[in-house]
């Protein structure tokens, strides 16, 4: 673990866990994009899926939790606006759903 620490430049094993849980937040970021990748190519033609917006908003606060944890205002800023975009295009998904 010494060594996963060093490449990571943490220093213990709380960083470690916030870098991981950064690097995992990531992925469920980057995973929107395959997600509506891979609807597009099935339907032929640029789609954007709800669960589109469900990676994207988990992504989102997990990515916010981390710059968060991180103290920095650039990407808290980045962060918080998107999660609102987020959430706010969900709402209007199921509105539509309901009326």
């Amino acid at each position: 673990m010494i060594w996963l620490m060093q490449m990571l430049h943490v220093e213990n094993t709380t960083e470690l866990a916030w870098v991981i849980f950064g690097l995992g937040a990531q992925l469920m970021f980057t995973a929107r994009f395959l997600v509506q990748w891979i609807a597009s190519e099935r339907a032929r033609s640029s789609v954007v899926p709800v669960a589109f917006w469900y990676f994207s908003l988990v992504g989102g606060l997990m990515l916010l939790a981390y710059a968060i944890y991180r103290t920095d205002p650039v990407f808290i800023l980045g962060q918080l606006l998107g999660v609102l975009i987020y959430s706010r295009n969900l709402w209007l998904i199921h509105a539509n759903r309901k009326g």
